[in-house]
């Protein structure tokens, strides 16, 4: 996300969980989680520190890996994912990027199932 133009509350993140601050994009954390929500990708929108927002809009979005990395992702799919949820937040009003990430993150997840052995 970093490399991407985000802001990581934290500057870095050293487990499985991360706030992003949307305020340089001039995005709230609901638009952000609407946005990925329709691209087929799940984020909670999340107060940061000092946040001028309402709780109900927010100015960040927390994301976590524990979701992907049960399927057994790893980092090659987590700079995947980041790299999705960076197009959508850039193009936040663009139905057909949405689409397009949304096609990605089910073909990505075609290639993790959750239950291997059934």
């Amino acid at each position: 996300m970093m490399t991407n133009g985000f802001r990581l509350v934290s500057g870095g993140t050293d487990n499985h969980l991360m706030l992003v601050d949307l305020t340089p994009q001039n995005l709230t954390g609901k638009q952000a989680a609407i946005a990925l929500h329709k691209a087929g990708i799940t984020a909670n929108k999340n107060e940061i520190p000092f946040d001028t927002k309402s709780p109900f809009i927010t100015s960040g979005i927390r994301l976590g890996t524990p979701a992907v990395t049960t399927r057994g992702m790893k980092q090659a799919e987590m700079k995947i994912i980041a790299n999705q949820i960076s197009r959508v937040l850039k193009n936040i009003d663009d139905e057909t990027v949405c689409n397009q990430v949304k096609q990605e993150a089910q073909e990505l997840c075609s290639q993790f199932p959750l239950y291997s052995d059934f």
